[in-house]
């Protein structure tokens, strides 16, 4: 999609313009000298907030799609709203952003249709000319946030079966191309020689062979590096704890969390984010088989603690903490997870917030608020001593479930205090649970599918912190 922005006297009518009215029941079009006006219904103005002019931004290009219009011109006037934000450049930003996220859909897979796609190709926003130039700047910004965005959707709807730890590897090493970012990939045999029995583990019933990604973005100042660990299962059933069958097509999205890492990364880089930043993909699948690791089994981690598997669905967590072992070497000031990691923190908090974890009450208050800028809401979640002791193993240090208790209840809560452990070396540290939030929400005015999760909140986090 193409947005520029231009002057009021520089209008052309092959653009439909977009009005707005909060008293029609449906969007209509109205011909007036020879050009044509989409009005579309808004929510009154006095009870635009944040979230509800993000779904107003969305709601533009989703009527233009339905209508089949390619080239629509929205008047900024009619968006600077100062109940959004004081800063019309901000606006301008949050604006084009979700343009990109609301034009998007997954059609690799369709076959195109005679008359086309309905994909919007061109927006011309219409401003005032002296503030055009600091607007202009934002609306490539929020472009590339929403492209990213984006691009981390793609990923992520792609079927288990053609996206491997291999095609992973490929598909970033192409979206790194023209950024500073370098990729180095450690193989199985390495992460043999690291001690990374958890990730070697999980990984063992698939014909797959485990990749562990690394990311560096290395640019400016003398700051220790802020460390990103996505969790990157591209597909998971659970492995011999298999899942039931309507929990099984969208673990495809299992790799979420580490495509949001690379992503995120790449719109620092693209958007001159001057920080030492590291990512951490551990890849692999989570696969049945002969040679799978079973229930019972024992697992020594980098970090030398061992680990008793109740569960091979509770599968994440275990790589995540040979991730966290490898990120010690990094001497980080900051670390943030981001996985997909329960079911259990979309019992807890539905469909509408990711679950965030600190011990870092201050930290934790700074991700909350990034995220309600960002659009990517999380919801603060305890991690109290008390349950530190439920993950304690009877025969290993840890125990991948709650092994001391009820294990149905808690288990966002469990999951994290178990990764906890294994980053106490760390001055600060975060985790997010999104599986509550990997796919769209059908009033979220996207496209079905993945939702891009982590990814704009990851880079507000790479921004501010």
């Amino acid at each position: 999609m193409k947005i520029e922005i231009v002057e009021k006297t520089k209008y052309d009518k092959d653009f439909v313009k977009i009005a707005f009215d909060p008293k029609i029941a449906e969007s209509f079009f109205v011909e007036k000298n020879g050009g044509k006006t989409l009005v579309i219904k808004s929510p009154e103005k006095k009870d635009i907030n944040r979230r509800k002019f993000v779904l107003l931004c969305r709601q533009v290009v989703q009527e233009a799609k339905k209508h089949r219009v390619k080239k629509i011109a929205v008047d900024f006037s009619d968006l600077n709203f100062k109940s959004v934000s004081k800063k019309p450049e901000e606006i301008a930003e949050i604006m084009a952003e979700n343009f990109e996220m609301a034009n998007y859909e997954f059609v690799r897979y369709k076959t195109k249709p005679k008359e086309g796609w309905s994909f919007v190709e061109e927006v011309r926003v219409i401003g005032e000319k002296n503030y055009i130039r600091e607007i202009e700047k934002r609306i490539k910004k929020g472009q590339i946030i929403g492209e990213e965005t984006n691009a981390c959707r793609e990923v992520a709807n792609m079927p288990g079966g053609d996206m491997t730890p291999q095609v992973l590897v490929q598909e970033i090493g192409k979206a790194i191309k023209n950024t500073p970012i370098k990729v180095k990939v450690l193989e199985e045999s390495e992460m043999k020689k690291l001690g990374m029995g958890g990730i070697l583990g999980v990984s063992r019933g698939s014909v797959e062979k485990p990749k562990f990604i690394i990311l560096e973005y290395l640019i400016g100042r003398k700051e220790k590096p802020i460390v990103l660990i996505g969790k990157g299962i591209t597909y998971d059933t659970g492995g011999l704890s298999l899942k039931p069958r309507d929990f099984m097509a969208e673990m495809k999205m299992d790799m979420t969390g580490g495509a949001a890492v690379a992503h995120a990364m790449i719109t620092a880089a693209k958007t001159g984010v001057e920080k030492k930043i590291i990512g951490l993909i551990p890849a692999m699948e989570n696969m049945p088989s002969g040679q799978s690791y079973r229930p019972g089994d024992i697992l020594k981690t980098m970090s030398g603690k061992t680990i008793e598997v109740s569960d091979t669905d509770a599968e994440g967590r275990i790589i995540l903490a040979d991730a966290h072992g490898y990120a010690e070497r990094y001497n980080p000031r900051l670390v943030v997870n981001i996985a997909t990691l329960t079911g259990a923190a979309g019992v807890a908090l539905g469909e509408r917030a990711s679950a965030l974890f600190s011990k870092n009450k201050k930290l934790s208050d700074k991700i909350f608020d990034l995220a309600e800028e960002a659009g990517d809401p999380v919801w603060p979640m305890p991690l109290w001593e008390e349950y530190k002791n439920d993950v304690k193993g009877i025969h290993a240090d840890l125990d991948n479930t709650r092994a001391n208790g009820d294990w149905r209840y808690g288990g966002a809560i469990h999951a994290a205090m178990f990764l906890a452990e294994f980053a106490e070396k760390f001055p600060q540290w975060a985790h997010l649970d999104i599986g509550p939030r990997d796919t769209v929400n059908p009033d979220e005015l996207l496209g079905k599918g993945a939702s891009g999760v982590g990814v704009r909140l990851l880079v507000k986090i790479l921004e501010e912190m």
